[in-house]
């Protein structure tokens, strides 16, 4: 049997913390290994639990997710984590994502969302769905820094580019195998390799490195 997923769950709220615990806790390839009220002690307690999940609330006192969320990954960038927010157009969720949050999730999701969050975030995936970044995109990208002209990155051949724009415009994988004729599989293995060429963490880094360099408006 493998070893359990180690959480640590990050919200200024007693309450939402032991909600979480409870539901975590009834998963036998889950185990919460601590809890933290602000981002000061979620940077102190990532580092000495050693989490491979962290649920980190955005909004909180001393210093907030954002913040801790970059400072965590600097120093353990092989932890995931997991945004939690109310509205699910958050401006703060989105700069969780580009502070290198790999997803983001609603705090009045169900149990069964929540655990299949942090399994997906855990096995590599991005949580937020395609529809929702090309949403969040179209509400923040103005904000984006264009830092080059467009023109297509030299590592990508034309279908990993073609792939990539595809992802940019909220498309799902099916949906993308459609639009190119190719096989589910075919595109997984692309969006694979995009990642590895571009240095995205997961697709959403993906979508928003498409947006900051140019790629897609």
């Amino acid at each position: 049997m493998s070893e359990p997923i180690r959480v640590l769950t990050v919200d200024d709220q007693p309450l939402i913390r032991m909600g979480f615990r409870l539901i975590l806790e009834a998963e036998t390839d889950l185990e919460v290994v601590g809890e933290a009220a602000n981002g000061e002690e979620a940077i102190d307690r990532a580092a000495a639990l050693g989490p491979d999940v962290i649920l980190m609330d955005v909004r909180m006192p001393v210093l907030d997710g954002i913040a801790a969320t970059r400072r965590i990954l600097d120093a353990r960038p092989g932890i995931r984590i997991l945004v939690l927010t109310t509205f699910d157009l958050d401006e703060y969720a989105f700069a969780a994502l580009r502070a290198g949050a790999s997803g983001f999730l609603l705090k009045d999701a169900h149990a069964r969302e929540l655990v299949a969050a942090i399994r997906a975030v855990h096995q590599g995936d991005a949580v937020t769905s395609p529809r929702i970044t090309r949403r969040m995109l179209e509400m923040f990208g103005d904000r984006l820094p264009a830092t080059a002209s467009g023109a297509p990155d030299p590592a990508l051949t034309d279908r990993e580019r073609d792939v990539l724009l595809a992802m940019a415009s909220g498309l799902s994988n099916t949906e993308i195998a459609a639009q190119l004729f190719v096989t589910e599989s075919t595109v997984k293995t692309h969006v694979g390799r995009v990642l590895a060429k571009i240095g995205a963490r997961d697709r959403v880094h993906a979508v928003i490195y498409a947006y900051e360099n140019g790629i897609v408006r």
